[in-house]
């Protein structure tokens, strides 16, 4: 049986386990708040908990008969938490074959508003940034140390239902935030699971795949989108200087850069679910496509 153990059971690593576990796998993974325990649970998963400051001796137990592991935990100030405590079992582990890290396109840094792709040597210009790429090399050097494949999935803002313009809309807390030139990219939580799926029986190397929607967009047209579908009044403009968001919203606006996803599709032969934040906002809000 295929088992799937995943760092930080949350958003994104439950949507690819849900479709996992309908396939037959074992699906076990972590949480850091005990009260979502029993919801994870009833999913139909095994849940530990984990709160990056210890090795918990069930998970090391766990990770003996794992098969597949999924790192989407972020790391702290120190290292990668999942890598600190855990990163020599998994490298010593004869079952894991294939290794999975969530990772960000802010590893990039600042484009000044042209196209990155995965050949664009990384710079980033975050704390957020600097962090998620010394995370990267650190399973980079472990991959390469234990001859286990690693794909690295370098992943935009998510969104998805529960987490979208439409959402935001509906709860009165969506901002439209405007700065001339500004391209941000985006990505549905279905499409994620898409293409971790795709790639799960990649060789054993390193393996980086932009995972990102076609287009590219400023963020004030997704709002104005969805505002348009729902038929609500659309947010007063405001910028990423406004004291009401919080230091790492406006963190988001200070790199500018438009990501290529060409190698996903070509290599893994994902087909989006939803190509551009027009599809994915349409199913959000439940109209036909």
């Amino acid at each position: 049986m295929s088992r799937l153990f995943c760092f930080g059971l949350g958003y994104c690593a439950a949507e690819l386990s849900r479709r996992l576990l309908a396939q037959g796998w074992s699906i076990a993974g972590t949480t850091s708040h005990p009260d979502k325990l029993r919801g994870l649970k009833a999913q139909g998963f095994t849940p530990f908990l984990f709160d990056g400051t210890s090795a918990p001796a069930d998970i090391a137990e766990a990770l003996k008969s794992t098969t597949h592991v999924l790192l989407s935990i972020p790391p702290d100030a120190e290292s990668d938490p999942a890598l600190r405590y855990f990163g020599d079992a998994i490298a010593a582990s004869s079952s894991i074959t294939w290794i999975g890290y969530f990772s960000t396109v802010g590893v990039y840094g600042d484009a000044h508003g042209n196209w990155v792709d995965e050949t664009t040597e990384p710079n980033p210009g975050t704390t957020r940034g600097q962090r998620r790429l010394q995370a990267e090399t650190g399973w980079i050097n472990l991959a390469r140390k234990s001859g286990k494949s690693l794909v690295i999935y370098r992943l935009p803002g998510i969104y998805g239902p529960g987490r979208s313009a439409i959402d935001q809309l509906k709860a009165g807390t969506a901002r439209r935030i405007f700065k001339p030139g500004q391209f941000t990219n985006r990505i549905h939580v279905a499409d994620i699971a898409t293409a971790v799926e795709a790639s799960m029986n990649l060789a054993p190397g390193t393996h980086i795949f932009n995972v990102t929607d076609d287009m590219p967009a400023p963020p004030q047209d997704v709002i104005e989108y969805g505002a348009e579908l729902l038929g609500v009044p659309c947010p007063p403009a405001t910028d990423p200087t406004d004291e009401a968001l919080s230091p790492a919203a406006r963190s988001f606006y200070i790199e500018n850069k438009k990501v290529s996803n060409a190698r996903m599709k070509a290599e893994l032969g994902v087909r989006l679910a939803y190509p551009t934040y027009i599809e994915g906002l349409k199913a959000i809000a439940g109209l036909a496509p």
